[in-house]
């Protein structure tokens, strides 16, 4: 291994320590650490919901209507009961809106500083609401934000419409999708 090499993989050191610290160990599908207090995911089983507490977490913003099929029976007494904040907010997968960006921005707003879990089934609804939040409110550069989505899925259909939509409306030049 050349110097260069070891130089690289030394500086790298800092950045793994960081995630193996930072990455709850979250049962629940498609889990992105955005930051030592942010994280998405998909949707978390029982057990991991009521692991939260002692995971660190402070609060939950589930982005899916309690009523589909794969929602945990629960999930707010789940999480309420470790004494952490929940809020439901439930995007129609089919039709996410303006209103719905604007509900996790307060949300977040709400919570900033603590360490949160945005969840919803796959983590469609909330790697994209979380990127226009980074974005739009947090104007991290939309390149880096996008990162987290592109881990994820490529959005289509109304959820690339609204992400068009609301980045085009804040004056914000970007276009993977």
């Amino acid at each position: 291994m050349g110097l260069s090499t070891r130089i690289a993989c030394i500086a790298l050191l800092p950045w793994l320590a960081w995630l193996a610290v930072a990455a709850p160990a979250l049962d629940a599908p498609n889990v992105v650490v955005i930051s030592p207090t942010l994280v998405t995911s998909g949707q978390p089983t029982a057990a991991a919901l009521a692991q939260l507490a002692a995971d660190g977490f402070d609060a939950v913003i589930y982005l899916a209507p309690p009523t589909v099929p794969d929602a945990v029976r629960d999930e707010a007494a789940i999480v309420e009961q470790q004494g952490l904040a929940y809020v439901n907010i439930p995007i129609r997968f089919d039709a996410p809106g303006e209103a719905d960006f604007e509900a996790l921005a307060a949300a977040l707003a709400r919570f900033a500083g603590r360490k949160v879990l945005v969840h919803c089934q796959v983590n469609l609804r909330a790697s994209s609401m979380v990127f226009l939040h980074r974005v739009i409110k947090g104007r991290e550069p939309p390149e880096r934000a996008y990162e987290a989505v592109a881990q994820v899925w490529s959005p289509q259909g109304p959820w690339k419409a609204l992400l068009a939509r609301l980045l085009r409306q804040h004056q914000i030049a970007f276009e993977p999708y």
